[in-house]
């Protein structure tokens, strides 16, 4: 399996040369997953894509942790480690970066055991945004494998760039080529890892969460320290209404308000505190007996105000 990672800045392509590699290596028979993960989504906040592709189904989900490749489209962001560039290389691994800087100087820099290609920007080009880098790292990746041709490449972009306009496509499938060219020294550089064995499992690197007290994770808008003065009934456009003839006491709207403004009476039925329900309607959605209606606030208040039949007999 070919396990690629695409790194840069939002705004420089990653997501999109994501894309043309999983589709180009889709229309030369793969199995493809292609995905993005962003941090804080702003423009020029370090962001990556991967690509797998196996000629078999593939299995394994989330980050790649152990790339055969990994292509940078912004060398500012290779020494930050939040934004995970060096993470799992190792000497089978291949670096990429999009830079000015040669190749001897990124080694001294570095010093890891993945060898390290570079691959030069166009004269000229805006290093901010670096327009066109995602399509020719895409591009370069394809023909660093061995296994992709400049067709599959193409039509890949066209297929992903298409709905840019044909002059916008042009200029892509322009740089990609000339991508393609830079890449004929390095053909086939990259090979695809062999399986992991079980004793080479690493455990992934995050943090377990223990389950807290139902008080902290599912806050009560009548608990200590909470907002009840706030009347935040008032933002609501629908409310729900409950019957009691069709409710089984399941609780289950209790337990999904975001606010805890549903709660037992003394018969064990839910209600609902209109004072701090915002009319959100998970409760109505949760309710497997469909129990719960959102009626238009509007019409409940009308409904409220109106006397009773009876009441108007009585005042006669």
């Amino acid at each position: 399996m070919y396990r690629i990672r695409f790194h840069g800045r939002g705004g420089q392509g990653m997501k999109t040369a994501s894309r043309i590699l999983g589709t180009a290596f889709f229309r030369a028979g793969f199995e493809v997953q292609d995905a993005p993960r962003y941090g804080a989504e702003r423009r020029g906040a370090p962001v990556f894509a991967y690509v797998r592709a196996d000629r078999a189904p593939i299995f394994e989900r989330g980050v790649i942790l152990r790339p055969d490749l990994v292509l940078v489209a912004d060398d500012t962001i290779v020494p930050v480690p939040g934004a995970g560039v060096l993470a799992g290389l190792d000497g089978h691994s291949i670096l990429v970066i999009a830079s000015d800087t040669p190749e001897d100087v990124w080694r001294s820099r570095l010093k890891i055991p993945a060898r390290i290609v570079v691959i030069p920007l166009p004269e000229g080009e805006d290093a901010a945004e670096r327009r066109h880098v995602g399509v020719r790292l895409a591009a370069a990746a394809a023909r660093l494998t061995g296994v992709l041709g400049l067709g599959d490449v193409k039509g890949a972009v066209e297929e992903e760039l298409k709905r840019l306009g044909p002059e916008a496509t042009a200029e892509n499938l322009n740089n990609a080529e000339v991508a393609w060219q830079w890449a004929v020294p390095h053909e086939g550089l990259v090979s695809e890892r062999p399986a992991m064995s079980v004793a080479d499992y690493e455990r992934p690197q995050w943090v377990d969460l223990h389950a807290e007290d139902t008080a902290r994770s599912a806050p009560i808008i009548r608990g200590e320290a909470t907002s009840v003065e706030v009347r935040t009934g008032l933002w609501r456009v629908y409310r729900p209404v409950i019957s009691h003839d069709h409710c089984v006491k399941c609780g289950l709207c209790m337990a999904y308000c975001p606010d805890g403004a549903i709660t037992p009476n003394a018969q064990g039925f839910p209600e609902v505190d209109l004072e701090h329900c915002k009319g959100c309607m998970i409760c109505v959605a949760q309710c497997p007996v469909h129990a719960i209606a959102a009626v238009s606030e509007a019409d409940a208040r009308e409904k409220e105000t109106q006397p009773s039949l009876a009441g108007q007999g009585e005042k006669a």
